[in-house]
């Protein structure tokens, strides 16, 4: 007769096969967590990226009079900033209490601050709302889930992971054409209360659904160490982290606005922040597997110089909406690379232990400085790129030149000298591996 298969409760109340510890199913119940993360990077990442078709509308319109173009590239610059002030406090939450206390409590503020902007009447109620409250939310619903999948895929890892990214992707896509729509045929306030209505209710049975298996992987767990600051690599790869953020966010938040700028129409504008996103989807999971091959740190080195070339090559020059596409679809494929490179492929439990990384700054914090300093390296990225997140765009608005033939010019070189001089610290910290590789 069989003997029965030793089980564990999680913190998280999932139920664990011990078994398994040292070997991740691959599949079975991996695949329901898959769809979940899925689900939770479209509705969160996916949404927060059609900010642009807002912030389109809000610079067109006067919409908040006692508003100035400063504070809405704030409020958007909010949803990153507060999202990675909060990541280490969840990180810990989530280990202490399991991953679904701090979701469930990520959706609900995510929804609530949809539902309250949508009553904003002042600025300050914007800034309160659609800015930290939801950057909040973002926060606790993403950041328990990261290396779920890792946890439940060895073989197909890389697949797994590749198309829980590219969930940001297509979420991005259909919020930019369904909030446009929303707000031309309905109103902002109700393109406000259909995406709190709709990702509450995808959201809360996503992170339901998760189980995690960290009472068999048991990851490391250190606390914030800033002796790392010592290190010359390390303030290499945070100075890399810290500058292509301002090409990033300039990007992300500055496309749809140009759009409408060079004489596009609001509806165009929303089908080149739709497109951007449909770059994402579709590269990250190509990107990823590059990086498989050829190394994170050179491919995020050649990716971040590439993201600054188009710039000039492409946007730069670009007044046409065919132009405009093109750019929109290669750039998109590559340009958020802090987020998308490498999915680290040493077999074991390595990327199990990656539990509180994203796509590309976790591998290479460990290449850096190994899996131990982990957690502390990661809280040190986040803080890092705290600043830039928030104020990106007020740089961009404060360079465009209001009423020029060529209003977005000097964001366009902002943001593609962001991603050069980005690229120059990633080709240093290259340089420092191979240097201490022959040692």
């Amino acid at each position: 007769m069989p003997q029965k298969v030793p089980t564990d409760h999680s913190a998280d109340g999932s139920t664990v096969d011990r078994v398994t510890a040292n070997d991740p199913p691959d599949g079975g119940y991996g695949w329901v967590c898959l769809a979940a993360c899925f689900s939770i990077n479209c509705f969160t990442w996916g949404s927060v990226s059609a900010y642009g078709v807002y912030l389109s509308h809000y610079l067109s319109e006067n919409l908040f009079p006692d508003a100035t173009p400063i504070d809405f590239a704030l409020i958007g610059g909010f949803n990153f900033s507060m999202a990675m002030l909060v990541a280490p406090f969840v990180t810990i939450l989530a280990r202490r209490y399991g991953i679904r206390a701090p979701m469930i409590i990520g959706v609900a503020l995510f929804s609530a601050a949809h539902l309250s902007a949508s009553c904003s009447t002042r600025i300050w109620h914007l800034y309160l709302s659609q800015g930290i409250l939801l950057g909040f939310g973002l926060g606790f619903t993403y950041i328990p889930n990261i290396a779920i999948l890792s946890q439940w895929f060895q073989k197909r890892r890389g697949l797994a992971n590749g198309i829980s990214a590219a969930g940001s992707g297509i979420g991005g896509l259909v919020f930019s054409f369904a909030t446009e729509a929303a707000i031309t045929n309905l109103s902002l306030a109700w393109s406000f209360r259909l995406t709190a209505i709709t990702s509450f209710v995808i959201l809360i049975p996503s992170a339901l659904l998760l189980r995690s298996r960290n009472e068999i992987v048991r990851p490391f767990q250190r606390g914030f160490d800033a002796r790392l600051l010592r290190r010359y690599d390390v303030r290499m790869l945070l100075a890399w982290s810290f500058i292509i953020m301002f090409g990033y966010i300039t990007l992300l938040f500055s496309l749809p606005d140009f759009a409408r700028s060079i004489g596009l129409s609001t509806s165009q504008a929303a089908t080149i922040s739709a497109l951007l996103n449909l770059g994402i989807a579709t590269g990250r999971p190509l990107v990823g597997n590059i990086s498989d091959r050829y190394g994170c740190i050179e491919t995020a080195g050649v990716l971040t110089f590439a993201c600054g070339i188009l710039c000039f090559v492409l946007w730069l020059p670009g007044t046409s909406y065919v132009t405009i596409i093109l750019f929109s679809l290669l750039n998109g494929a590559i340009f958020g690379i802090f987020w998308v490179v490498s999915k680290l492929s040493d077999g074991g439990l390595t990327q199990a232990l990656i539990w509180a990384s994203w796509q590309t700054i976790g591998p290479l914090c460990v290449e850096v400085a190994g899996l131990v300093e982990l957690p502390s390296l990661l809280s040190l990225s986040w803080l890092t790129i705290t600043l830039p997140t928030s104020f990106s765009e007020i740089i961009a608005l404060k360079l465009r030149r209001t009423g020029s033939s060529r209003e977005y010019l000097y964001p366009q070189i902002f943001a593609g000298l962001a991603y050069i001089c980005a690229s120059a610290c990633i080709y240093e910290l290259r340089r420092i591996k191979r240097a201490q590789a022959k040692v």
